[in-house]
């Protein structure tokens, strides 16, 4: 069967008039009379009863209708399917990322994907930046969100974010009066960070900032993650020393003054090992817009 033979029988089927079902198709009354007869031939079947007054469906043509009808349908879909792959408008991306990017980066991204290419699926994973590169090599991720500075051959990074650090205390705290937290003010208070393993980089610059202030910081504990120090903040427990946007969803009874460490900032990169898809492409272009979003909206 050739689709063009559907489409002429389901035209004919629904108009049931071969001149307005010719019309439909752009095509000479002859040369739909010849497709439906090519059609009935190839099936040996007889899809219509006719004559010189009528053109009406017979039994096996009303129960080749709705089959015809999937049958367009399906091949329309493949066809589409196949043009918006070689655009990189469908397909799977496998991200990765850190918590800094949850209130308000990969938000945008996710939002700005989904209205702009719908058929295209972000697989998303929270993972901690080390395990990202290491995947990257690996080829078990397309993207990885990372928290820098991380060097790593044959890994591409782009900076997509960069934040300064605060000091989360219970509401309760002496500190939590103070507009500006100096990293003198926190001398006589061990703090909670982000353990090393989890973000090399960052855990070694943040106390060179303090250094340069010839401040050592008093760590208390290295945790895993930022949600898992905020709780124990919470509960009284300690303060801790975080990213700007780690603390834009602080929990009950915690509040986040800012922390002077001069120029310092940390940075949240985008990551990958190669750009060998329409999608991919896609991908990196419009997290580029998002950040800049971002960057605009602080």
């Amino acid at each position: 069967m050739e689709l063009k033979h559907l489409r002429a029988f389901v035209a004919l089927a629904e108009e049931l008039h071969f001149g307005r079902a010719a019309e439909r198709l752009n095509i000479v009354q002859p040369a739909l009379s010849m497709q439906i007869k090519a059609l009935e031939a190839d099936l040996d079947v007889r899809l219509f009863d006719r004559d010189r007054h009528r053109v009406a469906l017979s039994d096996t043509g009303s129960a080749f209708l709705p089959e015809a009808r999937a049958t367009l349908h399906q091949a329309a879909r493949a066809e589409q399917t196949a043009r918006l792959s070689a655009r990189g408008e469908i397909g799977t991306l496998r991200v990765a990322f850190v918590s800094s990017v949850l209130p308000r980066l990969l938000p945008a991204l996710m939002r700005r994907m989904h209205e702009r290419y719908p058929m295209i699926a972000l697989e998303l994973k929270d993972m901690p930046t080390p395990a990202q590169i290491a995947a990257l090599h690996e080829s078990k991720l397309d993207f990885g969100l990372i928290r820098l500075p991380v060097s790593s051959a044959g890994v591409d990074i782009r900076v997509v974010m960069e934040e300064t650090f605060v000091v989360a205390v219970p509401e309760d705290h002496e500190l939590a009066h103070r507009a500006q937290i100096r990293p003198a003010d926190l001398r006589g208070h061990a703090a909670f960070v982000l353990a090393r393993r989890y973000a090399p980089g960052l855990y070694d610059e943040m106390l060179v900032a303090f250094r340069q202030q010839r401040v050592s910081l008093e760590i208390a504990a290295e945790l895993g993650e930022y949600t898992t120090m905020l709780a124990l903040i919470a509960a009284g427990l300690g303060i801790g020393v975080i990213p700007q946007h780690a603390a834009m969803a602080l929990p009950p009874k915690v509040i986040a003054r800012p922390l002077d460490l001069r120029d310092h900032r940390t940075g949240i990169g985008l990551a990958w090992r190669d750009l060998d898809s329409p999608a991919k492409r896609i991908f990196v272009d419009v997290m580029q817009a998002c950040a800049e979003e971002v960057k605009e909206a602080n």
